[in-house]
């Protein structure tokens, strides 16, 4: 066809950026080389554009076929993405990535405890994903992931770290209902973290994290000062768990000849029981507390019968002068080190942190399989922990300083 510019192979060889074909066709191409059909056109002086489809699933020709289908409709005088939206609010109904989510959110909220939380994700959806509500969830790219977060990364990166797992979530779910296919455009490893800059802050919740990168030096530095909240929170450290969790943990829950800390359910945030897979250095951590042992709990406190005090950890890092990190930000180094350091499924991840997600069959991945993947996983971190050599283990307020 005449004026036409793309071939099959131009098409298959596309670089990132936007191809046009002629007559408002163009092809777009991620930085991670997905490849979307759009047509383009004006109406009333404005520039609008329409998706027409994925390739390969739609090839050139098929694109210029739907393409002309849009042009006629132009021509006619009326807008193509009204069109749209009212066939695929038509044809696809239940489809959307607004009525997937709702449904999402329907069948998690069982889970929550807190029936605030179930309005929470509703409310960050509908205020910053707005733009895919009623796009066709089989559709949905990376780009179109990126218009919803580039606006709040920097700026508001609690909010955006929430949407953007939020829109992973509901994409994994339409995923395994069999209504998408390929990897989630949502995902922050492997595809978002090459497209968005880190922030180290990004941590989960409101808890300041310190960086993967300084945790060794600060476990040597620790380790150098003598006392049971010390060991508490080196602990805490390795085994990724909350600060009640570790200072409340008592001789009953460890099993030293299977190397597992039994957290009982109602000591827990999600109401679980949760076993942890002790490394190595854990172990050896209960060895040195068994000396000291005066009652149930593995780190006594001053009171008779009571573990250390709350604000115990807390004071520990304020004498250690650490002002950007709190005892809950540990976990969220210990989370991005996995993601970004390790092979380690998402899945052996999350359940590491007893985090609860997914579906039924996830739930049966976790309890049958995920213990020994967790072992290996926690022993891994330890290790990484325990890496700071002797050239140099300095004083880590030098260090960060």
């Amino acid at each position: 066809m005449a004026g036409l510019k793309l071939s099959a192979k131009k098409v298959e060889n596309a670089k990132p950026g936007r191809h046009g074909d002629g007559a408002g066709l163009w092809l777009a191409v991620s930085p991670t080389l997905s490849k979307r059909w759009l047509y383009r056109f004006t109406i009333a002086g404005k520039v609008s554009e329409i998706a027409l489809g994925l390739y390969p699933a739609v090839t050139l020709d098929d694109a210029r076929a739907r393409a002309l289908a849009q042009r006629k409709i132009h021509k006619s005088g009326v807008s193509p993405a009204a069109v749209k939206r009212k066939a695929s609010a038509a044809a696809v109904t239940g489809l959307t990535f607004g009525s997937l989510a709702q449904e999402c959110i329907d069948m998690r909220s069982v889970e929550w405890r807190n029936a605030k939380h179930k309005q929470q994700w509703i409310n960050t959806l509908s205020q910053h994903a707005g733009a895919l509500t009623d796009m066709p969830v089989s559709e949905i790219t990376e780009e179109d992931v990126l218009r919803v977060l580039r606006p709040i990364w920097l700026t508001k990166p609690e909010t955006a770290s929430r949407v953007r797992g939020r829109i992973e979530t509901v994409l994994d779910y339409a995923k395994a209902k069999k209504l998408r296919s390929g990897e989630n455009p949502a995902a922050w490893r492997g595809n978002l973290s090459h497209l968005l800059p880190k922030n180290s802050k990004l941590s989960r919740g409101h808890f300041a994290a310190m960086h993967y990168d300084n945790v060794p030096v600060f476990i040597q530095d620790l380790r150098a000062r003598e006392g049971i909240t010390s060991l508490a929170l080196e602990m805490k450290i390795l085994t990724a768990t909350r600060s009640d969790e570790i200072r409340c943990a008592k001789w009953d829950e460890i099993d030293q000849k299977k190397k597992i800390w039994m957290i009982p359910a109602e000591r827990t945030k999600q109401k679980r029981t949760h076993r942890i897979p002790l490394s190595e250095r854990v172990l050896e951590i209960l060895k040195i507390l068994k000396k000291f042992r005066i009652n149930e709990y593995l780190f006594a406190g001053q009171k008779k019968d009571k573990p250390i005090s709350s604000g115990a950890i807390k004071m520990l890092l304020r004498r250690m002068d650490i002002k950007d990190c709190t005892p809950h930000g540990f976990r969220s180094s210990f989370r991005d080190w996995a993601g970004d350091k390790t092979n380690f499924q998402r899945e052996v991840i999350e359940a590491a942190m007893a985090h609860v997600m997914g579906d039924k069959a996830e739930a049966a991945y976790r309890r049958e399989d995920a213990l020994d993947k967790r072992r290996a996983l926690m022993q891994a971190w330890a290790d990484y922990c325990d890496g700071a050599t002797a050239k140099n283990i300095i004083q880590f307020s030098k260090a960060v300083s």
